[in-house]
């Protein structure tokens, strides 16, 4: 995989959660996106037609993470990273979902969840 393209630290607010007080008022997410894909040929020719548009990706990561509820941010960036992969022409996608405010009882930055898909062969 030769090119990476990132989406750093999109901030949305969502309804995700295992606690209903969580699912009731929401809170910030943040996700970031690594797309990664093979194309020498863009190079040559700097075609914009032949990149990934990034505001739909943007637009993907906003809709599933604003208007969709889950009770596992893993489902969340899974979710994302699905979409992602059967969407566009990547090989690889890296989706991570943080919550920022998790109710974890502690003093922390911040919980996250990873996940990776990419093309299968065949």
């Amino acid at each position: 995989m030769g090119d990476r393209i990132t989406l750093k630290n999109m901030a949305f607010y969502g309804y995700h959660g295992a606690f209903e007080a969580e699912r009731e008022l929401g809170q910030r997410f943040e996700v970031d996106v690594e797309l990664y894909m093979d194309r020498p040929e863009l190079e040559a020719s700097d075609d914009i037609e032949m990149a990934i548009n990034y505001v739909e990706v943007y637009n993907l990561v906003k809709e599933i993470v604003e208007e969709r509820e889950f009770n596992l941010i893993e489902a969340v960036a899974q979710t994302i990273a699905s979409r992602i992969v059967s969407s566009y022409d990547v090989e690889k996608v890296v989706v991570r979902v943080r919550k920022p405010h998790a109710p974890v009882g502690g003093i922390f930055d911040y919980v996250e969840a990873e996940t990776a898909k990419g093309k299968s062969a065949g």
